[in-house]
């Protein structure tokens, strides 16, 4: 039932809850077991980002993975960093991100700014 519903304050509650959303997956929506699942949901949701809070992805790992994603070759990152030899230095975190190269990998990959205008972990070590 809904109203025996409690907020999740240990890793066993959690734990618990996320059991249950695997029981209740799939659970039509409006239903007593939709609802149900819906508010575990959030509970969960909110557990996760008080507890095991995710980093943003490294800049380059983004956009590794956006190529990967959309079957893209390094030549076809060069209208957006600049020339073979740049892209290189990019990817392999010789070179940071300029704000226009930010700008482009934006527009054209949709890969979020906040995420590439974060240090990559070239940058932090150095």
């Amino acid at each position: 039932m809904v109203t025996d519903l409690k907020p999740i304050r240990s890793e066993a509650d959690y734990e618990a809850a996320l059991a249950e959303v695997e029981r209740l997956w799939g659970a039509k929506t409006g239903t007593p077991e939709g609802d149900r699942l819906d508010i575990l949901a959030t509970l969960i949701d909110v557990y996760e980002a008080k507890h095991h809070p995710m980093d943003p992805p490294d800049p380059v790992e983004a956009i590794r993975f956006r190529m990967e994603q959309q079957g893209l070759t390094r030549k076809d990152l060069e209208p957006m960093i600049g020339p073979r030899n740049r892209v290189a230095d990019v990817l392999n975190r010789k070179r940071s991100l300029s704000i226009e190269m930010i700008r482009q990998l934006h527009d054209r990959l949709g890969i979020s700014a906040d995420v590439l205008i974060r240090p990559s972990r070239f940058d932090r070590v150095a």
